[in-house]
């Protein structure tokens, strides 16, 4: 037996009622039915547990919301199988709706054999799949697409089928008619067109849940639309009513996969930049800092005043380019940022927070003021520089890390820099490097997650520690640094 017969072996023993949500192509209804029955699962108090395949920021935020627990991604690029598996076992149980959304279409993914596809990860959890069909403009055809998706992978299990974007009731006749002749499916429901649940897109796919505009009512909402179009009594039928904390927050550890290797000895507080500009974080690295005892102090460089007594900040990524003229508003933010970092403060930064720590972005001819840590301009593209999966080499030991990265930005630097990573595969900030380094502060264009094989979690606690030397960085500081202020 090969290690991918046996991790599906493992895979195979997990007690779970799951489903993957997936589709043949992009934008066909994948998240609306999913926070659909994520959002109808916690209405009958179920108990629901929501996972996003692939590197994906903005579609676990609506699942969180919709589910009222932290959704977790599984990644067959960034993750070994074991840990995809362990991650989903970790969080899945007999008595948890378990609900997976893929990615693209059904067997697409980054390699050509499929390996690494929502197929491949369907089997390799041993979970059924409901399809999401776009029916526009088709009726009978939708049963010859519906039957090579069935036939061309047998080992795929279908749990049934939901028609999206049916346009009048004649419409969903036909559709199902051919489907009921033709195709051996069960069809779930026939959603009708409805503009105004659709959530819009912008550059990276839906528009972030903090941007949108009551959120809680537009998913109740598309639960009522999925409600009152679908039969799913059958796929909540083996849950038994739990009681569910409507508004907690999954603080469990893959533990088998990541044993921590670093255990403060002293109380360390790290500054965690969360606001409608930077929100760009993996649920399970969140929970390795709480496995390690590491208190998480959110702050938003929008609106706060930068929290005293930090040992570490850490600025994920978002949408600076959005809120420019806000962040530059905030100078406060800005300068203390700027001297606790000169005196010392220990920074991980990733796209959004890099840009932010640089000395200006330039936007539609219009220049605002950033951070100033480092010497550089950020400008703006309409199209990415940077997207999709990278490699990268760290120059320090040549090890290599999966990671992954979406930009529209490019950033000029004054003079040369010091990099940490070198670009095998991707763009990071030129095609051949990534990973800024200024004073205790490493700021990137890639995304990490913590993984066994890229512990940056464990690696930024290390840093924290090893320049704090044990003491706390007051992040008031007597040496000041000026930074410029618009007035």
């Amino acid at each position: 037996m090969n290690k991918r017969e046996l991790d599906s072996a493992i895979a195979q023993n997990i007690a779970s009622n799951g489903y993957l949500i997936s589709a043949p192509w992009r934008s066909s209804g994948k998240t609306m039915v999913t926070l659909g029955l994520s959002r109808l699962a916690l209405r009958s108090n179920l108990s629901v547990q929501t996972f996003k395949k692939g590197p994906d920021y903005i579609d676990p935020l609506w699942l969180s919301i919709a589910s009222g627990t932290g959704c977790y991604n599984l990644d067959p690029y960034i993750q070994a199988e074991d840990e995809l598996i362990s991650t989903f076992q970790l969080h899945s149980n007999a008595d948890t709706l378990s609900l997976v959304e893929g990615t693209m279409g059904l067997h697409d993914g980054l390699r050509s054999d499929g390996y690494d596809s929502n197929a491949a990860i369907a089997k390799l959890l041993n979970v059924p799949v409901i399809l999401v069909m776009d029916c526009r403009g088709m009726h009978r055809t939708l049963a010859a697409l519906v039957n090579g998706i069935l036939e061309f992978d047998p080992e795929v299990n279908f749990a049934g089928v939901v028609l999206n974007r049916i346009r009048s009731a004649r419409h969903a006749g036909k559709v199902r008619t051919a489907l009921t002749e033709y195709c051996d499916i069960k069809v779930l429901g026939e959603v009708p067109e409805t503009d105004s649940l659709r959530i819009a897109e912008k550059q990276l796919g839906l528009k972030p849940a903090p941007e949108h505009t009551n959120t809680e009512q537009h998913i109740d909402r598309v639960a009522d639309l999925v409600q009152a179009h679908c039969d799913i009594s059958d796929l909540f039928r083996d849950l038994k009513p739990v009681v569910v904390n409507k508004n907690s927050v999954s603080l469990e550890f893959c533990t088998q996969t990541y044993a921590p290797e670093v255990v403060p000895q002293e109380s360390i507080r790290i500054g965690l930049a969360k606001d409608e500009a930077f929100h760009f974080y993996y649920q399970d690295d969140l929970d390795a800092f709480h496995q390690r005892g590491i208190e998480l102090i959110e702050v938003s460089p929008l609106c706060d005043e930068l929290p005293q007594n930090l040992d570490g900040l850490i600025i994920g990524g978002g949408f600076p380019e959005r809120y420019a003229e806000l962040l530059a508003d905030n100078y406060s933010f800005r300068a203390a940022l700027l001297n606790a970092i000169e005196n010392g403060l220990t920074v991980h930064a990733e796209c959004a927070g890099l840009m932010y720590l640089c000395r200006s972005l330039m936007l539609h001819g219009n220049v605002f003021d950033m951070v100033g840590v480092l010497p550089a301009q950020v400008s703006m593209s309409s199209k990415p520089l940077g997207r999709g999966y990278v490699r990268l080499r760290r120059l320090e030991d040549n090890v290599e890390i999966a990671a992954h990265e979406f930009h529209h930005s490019s950033i000029e630097f004054d003079a040369p820099q010091s990099f940490s990573y070198a670009i095998e595969r991707g763009y990071g900030m030129d095609g051949k490097s990534d990973g800024v380094q200024y004073r205790n502060v490493c700021a990137s264009y890639s995304h990490f997650r913590h993984t066994r094989s890229s512990p940056w979690v464990d690696d930024f606690i290390q840093r924290v520690q090893a320049n704090s030397r044990g003491t706390i960085c007051n992040t008031r500081v007597k040496d000041e640094v000026t930074i410029s202020q618009d007035l």
